[in-house]
């Protein structure tokens, strides 16, 4: 046996002795799934010998490149013909069917038909090859239970309850349209269409379209009508600090995304999704972003008025007053402390009664006093440590959840539990910042 001492060989033991343990990638060309997702393109105009699907260590499937993107290049073009849009769907058999209903489908909903009335088809669906690599589940709240959304924190519990109640919303008030449906399908409707399949069908529009504006058509109803399936393209992975160019090419008839940076070869691309925060990555595509230089803890407002009501008897024209000017919207903590909104939320409800008419320098950033500042640093502590204390509770009860789970709540524990720890580790760097104010 040859001894290994090239250069390679010794560059891949000074990673493995620094412990950095390089990201494996197995690519997923052989299995059949792909191997039919990407005829059935090639047959739509479309092919891709730099871009292959692939098993990531840390993100799971992904797309990785087979040859070195230059910055500025074109990473992925893919035509119209492989676009899955609202047109799409009134071209189809169920066309009809939405033409005639009144009031008319929201052009989400619709998409959401079309996908489980093609799933329901299966293989004599012409879309079978792109159903066939969806998710069968996904991660996001709309599919928690009521004790893992108690898991979430305050301002993402209200925001996953309300997820949770528009799927619920859509699949009832939707029941009248998918009886009409009937004459499509042999099964009853009600087995097909049931409130497992529209939450499915949201996650996967929600999660996985891309913005393509379209004119809007007579026969849906006025909700804006940007939502886009993108088979292949949407095997792209996020990443927060990559940077591309987006959109649909007028002159090439294709969606178009450009490497701002470029990208090595053998290794994963990735595309930005946006600024988002951890708790929206969440919300709206059912995981965490590691490293996220867009991560906070958001400040439930709710909380001020349990910590700070007290004895003053203005609080709640100071909490209106904060309201009307759009204050208690995103109040947060990040790595570097307290935000200057949450401060100055804090701030002004410190003023005592012979500092109320110096709201409008609080509100303009400026110190009013040293004991206002000192009340307002008190108060961010308070809220800083209750949160802690609230995510290490729910840390606790979370592990104990774990014991014996099944598989699909194995994984959306682990996603509220990235959240959680990441979460944590802010809210730890926020209060050592305010402990050595005034220290």
């Amino acid at each position: 046996m040859r001894n290994r001492t090239g250069r390679r060989a010794r560059r891949k033991r000074r990673r493995l002795k620094c412990g950095q343990d390089p990201t494996r990638a197995v690519s997923l060309c052989h299995k059949s799934q792909y191997v039919e997702l990407r005829r059935w393109l090639k047959e739509r105009g479309f092919s891709s010998r730099s871009l292959v699907p692939a098993l990531f260590s840390d993100t799971g499937r992904g797309l990785m490149t087979m040859k070195p993107v230059q910055a500025g290049d074109v990473l992925i073009s893919l035509p119209e013909t492989c676009l899955l849009t609202t047109t799409t769907v009134l071209s189809s058999s169920i066309g009809e069917y939405i033409r005639r209903w009144k009031p008319p489908l929201s052009p989400l909903l619709a998409i959401c038909v079309f996908l489980i009335s093609e799933r329901h088809l299966g293989s004599q669906s012409r879309w079978k090859p792109y159903i066939d690599v969806l998710p069968k589940s996904y991660t996001c709240p709309a599919y928690f239970s009521d004790s893992v959304v108690s898991l979430l924190p305050g301002v993402l519990r209200k925001k996953a309850l309300n997820q949770r109640d528009a799927v619920l919303e859509m699949h009832c008030s939707s029941r009248g349209f998918f009886h009409t449906l009937q004459p499509l399908f042999a099964q009853p409707v009600e087995d097909i269409f049931t409130c497992d399949a529209i939450r499915w069908a949201w996650c996967t529009v929600n999660s996985r379209t891309v913005y393509v504006q379209r004119c809007q058509s007579p026969f849906l109803s006025g909700d804006p009508d940007v939502y886009a399936m993108a088979p292949y393209l949407d095997l792209l992975n996020h990443s927060p600090v990559v940077q591309v160019e987006a959109g649909f090419n007028q002159a090439t008839s294709c969606y178009e995304i450009r490497s701002t940076l470029g990208c090595k070869r053998f290794t994963q691309a990735f595309i930005c999704y946006g600024a988002h925060d951890s708790q929206r990555l969440l919300l709206e595509y059912g995981f965490v972003a590691p490293n996220n230089p867009h991560r906070v803890v958001y400040v439930d407002p709710d909380l001020l008025q349990k910590f700070i009501t007290g004895t003053d008897k203005q609080f709640s024209h100071k909490l209106l007053y904060l309201k009307d000017h759009h204050f208690l919207e995103n109040l947060t903590f990040g790595v570097e402390g307290p935000s200057w909104k949450l401060m100055t939320t804090l701030r002004l409800l410190s003023l005592g009664p012979e500092q109320y008419a110096s709201w409008k320098t609080v509100l303009l950033g400026a110190a009013v006093s040293q004991d206002c500042e000192e009340r307002s640093v008190h108060l961010a502590r308070i809220l800083c440590q209750h949160l802690m204390e609230e995510n290490a509770d729910a840390l606790e009860r979370l592990s104990l959840m774990k014991v014996d789970a099944d598989l699909s709540l194995t994984e959306q524990l682990s996603v509220v539990e990235s959240l959680r720890r990441e979460e944590q580790k802010i809210l730890g760097y926020s209060f050592e910042v305010l402990r050595d104010i005034h220290s």
